[in-house]
């Protein structure tokens, strides 16, 4: 791991304390607020995977593809992020958009990753996303709704999305299913 990955872990987990929060930049289609699409694309194995199994988790979910540079710099980063904070609590899923047999190999080759590695090779999911580059993240709290979307990769931006999901997973302790109210806990 390089520096500024272990920076931004390290930020990381001094954010899961703190509760610092930042302002977000639009997608086109999604907005902050919005309820996201239900489809995350499917497993090396044909399982589909949706936005409501993840249910009272934050849900971090990026398109990529292997010959993405920005998406390879993207992936260890997010994969830190799903080790340190724990499935109990958060759950990235990574949706490849390239051709099945490509993602099958992939998936392979990634079977060791806590992350969720689907695929959207007919570009369904990424549609309903508003996907028009990659990388394409979206952090949805656990409420359901988005929070944010970021377009693009920047060593620079890993701050802010950071802090964005530690102000997610310490928004609400006592969230149940996606959809039901979610109340901030009092310090």
């Amino acid at each position: 791991m390089n520096k500024a990955h272990t920076a931004a872990l390290a930020l990381f987990l001094m954010l899961l304390t703190s509760g610092i929060s930042n302002n977000a930049i639009s997608a086109e289609k999604l907005v902050p607020g919005d309820r996201p699409p239900e489809a995350l694309g499917q497993t090396s194995d044909g399982t589909k995977i949706e936005v409501t199994q993840y249910a009272g988790k934050v849900l971090v979910v990026t398109f990529w593809a292997s010959w993405c540079g920005p998406c390879k710099k993207e992936l260890p980063i997010l994969e830190a992020i799903q080790q340190v904070g724990g499935k109990d609590k958060i759950q990235v899923v990574a949706i490849n958009i390239e051709e099945r047999q490509q993602f099958a190999k992939l998936a392979r080759a990634l079977t060791s990753l806590a992350l969720t590695l689907t695929h959207d090779s007919r570009k369904q999911s990424a549609e309903a996303f508003g996907v028009h580059g990659i990388p394409h993240l979206v952090i949805i709290g656990r409420d359901g709704k988005v929070i944010n979307v970021h377009r693009g990769f920047s060593e620079k931006g890993i701050d802010a999305v950071v802090a964005e999901i530690n102000a997610a997973l310490t928004a609400c302790h006592d969230a149940g299913a996606m959809g039901k109210e979610c109340s901030k806990a009092s310090s």
